[in-house]
């Protein structure tokens, strides 16, 4: 156990620090430069998920139904600071509700966001197969493999299935930490590093779930740029600074689809340009 010198903590799961030994436990010296750090902030406080990683997995279900607003905002955070992003799709195996969500990622994999379906199951369920490709599981094996990849998602989605399946007990080595923490609420309110291989090659953080993901950090005008639909078009505006909300010759409004149209090839879905006007307005009602 390392502790941080002074009252407040600068460290964050992910981190590489300098560390010296003090009797039976340890002292942080100095965090060592970030490659990347996701986090969500919100007018009250920010709270970071993890630093240095490879990869965010969002993990969804196709009941109950995933909001469309929240993957928006988890990938945009993603794209703000460079990470690459899986979505996986749990309950491949819960039909009609699997085949309404996978129409619903249709505009992700146009945007060429990998996309995966699983039907995650305890390791315990006999009818489970481990490593059949029916469920998806050598696909998103092979995903993570070299990889610390942060697992982001609402609850109810599947992450401590997820998290069991690739640490076998995880569970058991998260209640540890909570006993070494003097903390019996870790495993609901903390984030938490695991290897998955013996070699140490392949890392999962777990993160709790969340209800709201706050994007203040991120500049109304740069949003677009995020958002791979909306920055195709922004080259063909007639203004530098569009807002792409009213102005004439914006290149991206012309390109979005009219809600019940069928889609077509490089169109910005109603429901995804919908949620580009939501946090343009939320995001310039907090700064000006």
């Amino acid at each position: 156990m390392c502790h941080a010198r002074g009252k407040k903590s600068q460290t964050v799961v992910g981190d590489r620090v300098l560390w010296m030994p003090s009797q039976d436990e340890g002292t942080i010296e100095q965090v060592l430069e970030r490659r990347n750090l996701l986090y969500r902030q919100d007018e009250i406080r920010t709270k970071s998920f993890a630093a240095n990683l490879d990869l965010v997995l969002i993990l969804i279900a196709a009941e109950p139904e995933f909001s469309e607003s929240q993957l928006t905002r988890a990938l945009i955070a993603a794209a703000a600071q460079d990470i690459a992003v899986l979505i996986v799709l749990n309950k491949s195996d819960l039909e009609p509700h699997f085949s309404r969500a996978w129409e619903r990622l249709a505009p992700y994999r146009a945007m060429a966001y990998t996309v995966l379906a699983t039907a995650l199951r305890p390791a315990s369920d006999p009818s489970d197969v481990p490593n059949g490709p029916a469920d998806g599981w050598p696909d998103l094996l092979n995903a993570l493999a070299q990889k610390t990849s942060l697992v982001l998602g609402p609850s109810g989605a599947g992450k401590s299935t997820l998290i069991n399946r690739l640490v076998p007990g995880a569970q058991a080595l998260t209640q540890e930490i909570s006993s070494a923490l003097n903390s019996g609420k870790h495993t609901t309110t903390s984030t938490t590093h695991y290897w998955t291989d013996a070699a140490r090659t392949t890392a999962l953080i777990d993160s709790p779930g969340f209800q709201e993901f706050g994007l203040q950090h991120i500049d109304p005008m740069r949003l677009a740029s995020l958002m791979p639909d909306l920055c195709a078009w922004v080259g063909e505006c007639k203004f530098y600074n569009c807002s792409h909300l009213h102005e004439p010759g914006c290149g991206v409004m012309t390109r979005v689809t009219k809600p019940g149209t069928v889609q077509a090839d490089g169109a910005i879905s109603a429901s995804r340009y919908r949620i580009y006007q939501e946090l343009f307005a939320e995001l310039s009602q907090q700064r000006y």
